[in-house]
């Protein structure tokens, strides 16, 4: 019976391992492409990855953009401050399953924390809103 006990918990470790890695995997096909584009700097690519409607907070403006208007706000912003790089630090997803990212924007002495949250819209995951908060 004891031996029973052990292999049920092996098991539901193995189980809770593989899920576990196959999310993370899940989330890196999310994340990723949107990464490469942000280390472009390239708004109209980064509008690939909009949603029709996209909350934006740029250094505490906060703004709805269609993503016609978004592709022009990005396109300042890149402008204004060009990436030297950018990374993601953080993915995850909450209790009702929406996926987000925490990065780290940097344009030449400039640090700027970055949260997206993406929903998924037709087996696609879009972004429905993102910050860029200067630290």
């Amino acid at each position: 019976m004891k031996y029973r006990s052990v292999k049920i918990a092996g098991i539901v470790a193995v189980l809770a391992f593989f899920m576990a890695s196959h999310q993370a995997i899940a989330q890196d096909a999310i994340f990723d492409p949107i990464r490469d584009v942000i280390k472009t700097g390239s708004a109209k690519e980064m509008s690939r990855y909009l949603n029709q409607n996209i909350e934006i907070n740029i250094e505490g403006n906060v703004n709805t953009y269609s993503k016609a208007q978004s592709e022009f706000v990005f396109r300042d912003f890149f402008k204004k401050h060009p990436p030297t790089s950018f990374t993601i630090v953080h993915k995850g997803a909450s209790k009702g399953g929406q996926q987000f990212a925490i990065g780290r924007y940097i344009s030449g002495n400039d640090s700027y924390n970055v949260l997206m949250l993406v929903k998924e819209v037709s087996a696609t995951y879009l972004i429905h809103e993102i910050s860029f908060v200067k630290e």
